[in-house]
């Protein structure tokens, strides 16, 4: 170690400062100097020598100055009520034990135990709310509360609810703000039950996906009866004409809908007028469609129709076995015939499938040459599916096609003809409509809507 014990001041030759050091030394405690093997630092009773000016580098103003990325917590509002808000576990289990103010007010309670590690069946010993009324309050003081300030809600509507109805709000849960009002709306004011309420909700989630069913630009969405109505109105064209069932469907939807435009297509479906999109395309009959199947369209088709197939070769005895009546039963939809039948084909619910209803029919031929235009060369030879209506057999249209039954002939004699022949030849009735022409899946090709020579 070098001791430095000389009083004179040290020569300018000696580094006691690095020129990059940013903070000023201690006071020293010795007036002596002392270098440690280890680099440490020498204490002098010498006053350091001031920093160089230009190594301090003073903030710039223009530097953007630091945010506060720190937010609190800021918890949800209580939705208690004030005077709900300090009480104690036991007080709250006596203000649901004993329904003390409005409904709405005390079902948040409910949740309270559930945070303070109650279960609903200890809840339910407790107060005598069973776990399925527990639930039923906490959503539909929710939903309440959803609707409490909306612009569409009647004062009347909010004093019902003063009271009771909470099965009904409860049933509307899945919907949207306004959707909500507007049903709680309509429900209050038809004085409904939570079986119909659930239906209308339903109804009104599932209008959007009709859009390609005949009817659907005559009811009004924005209006839960238009909603329920359609509801109705559709499931009317899945019965027989004429039929009870089929009256009762109608009847309903005509009495439920909100619109004067609404209620005019159900009393022209009443009366039979054809109305909707499908049966004008089929009325005009230009042309018939002839679409071929894509591979897995099935699978990802949102809505299918399912249809009994005759084969060609059976004849006109062979159509006529087909069960007439097919619907579905049931919260799985299952399809039901009116009599047994071994062979079926489900097909994407295209256009002209989406008010065929109950009279459809497949055809399968074993080739295209029963078409009565001409088809192209490279899809002569393949087997295609004819789908009729056997509800319309009567010849109207000229420039329609339907299916007639002739004798001898390949097919079981079975033939696709123009109206207009058949009206020359004096036949007045046929086996069917023709709404469309399938052709199968092919890998290498997925032409859709092909348009054919029809002379």
């Amino acid at each position: 170690m070098l001791s430095l014990s000389s009083s004179h001041p040290l020569s300018s030759s000696t580094t006691l400062f690095s020129t990059t050091t940013k903070h000023l030394l201690p006071p020293p405690s010795s007036t002596s100097l002392r270098l440690a093997n280890k680099q440490q630092p020498i204490i002098s009773s010498y006053s350091p020598p001031p920093l160089v000016p230009n190594l301090i580098i003073p903030k710039s103003s223009s530097s953007p100055q630091p945010q506060n990325l720190y937010q609190p917590f800021r918890p949800p509002p209580n939705p208690l009520p004030q005077k709900y808000k300090n009480l104690d576990t036991a007080s709250i289990i006596e203000v649901l034990a004993n329904r003390l103010g409005s409904w709405y007010e005390y079902a948040p309670l409910i949740s309270t135990l559930f945070r303070d590690g109650f279960t609903p069946p200890s809840i339910e010993e407790l107060t005598g709310i069973s776990g399925v009324e527990q639930n039923l309050l906490v959503v539909a003081a929710q939903v309440r509360e959803s609707i409490a300030d909306s612009p569409i809600i009647e004062p009347e509507t909010l004093a019902f609810f003063e009271n009771g109805g909470a099965e009904l709000l409860y049933e509307i849960r899945m919907l949207n703000t306004s959707q909500r009002a507007a049903t709680a709306n309509y429900v209050v004011k038809r004085r409904l039950d939570g079986e119909r309420a659930r239906e209308i909700a339903r109804s009104i989630k599932d209008f959007p996906a009709r859009k390609d069913e005949p009817g659907f630009g005559c009811f009004d969405y924005n209006c839960p009866g238009d909603c329920w109505a359609f509801w109705h109105y559709r499931l009317s064209r899945e019965f027989m004409n004429p039929s009870e069932r089929r009256s009762s469907a109608l009847a309903t939807a005509l009495d439920v809908a909100d619109t004067d435009k609404a209620r005019e297509t159900v009393r022209e479906e009443i009366e039979g007028k054809k109305v909707g999109k499908v049966e004008e395309i089929v009325k005009a009959a230009i042309k018939v469609p002839v679409v071929r199947l894509k591979m897995g369209e099935v699978a990802e088709a949102t809505t299918v129709v399912v249809l009994p197939v005759s084969q060609a070769v059976e004849g006109e005895s062979g159509v006529g076995r087909v069960p007439m009546e097919c619907k579905s039963e049931g919260e799985f939809g299952v399809l039901v015939a009116n009599e047994g039948w071994d062979r079926w084909v489900v097909l994407p619910r295209w256009i002209p499938l989406a008010g065929i209803g109950t009279g459809g029919v497949a055809v399968a031929f074993s080739n295209a040459k029963v078409l009565p235009w001409r088809v192209n060369r490279w899809y002569v030879d393949e087997p295609v599916l004819v789908v009729i209506d056997r509800k319309r057999r009567e010849v109207e249209v000229d420039d329609g096609f339907y299916l007639v039954a002739r004798k001898g002939g390949d097919d079981g004699g079975l033939k696709v003809e123009k109206g207009s022949i058949l009206k020359e030849m004096g036949v007045a009735e046929s086996l069917g409509t023709v709404v469309i022409v399938v052709r199968p899946p092919k890998d290498e090709v997925d032409d859709q809507l092909s348009d054919e020579d029809w002379d």
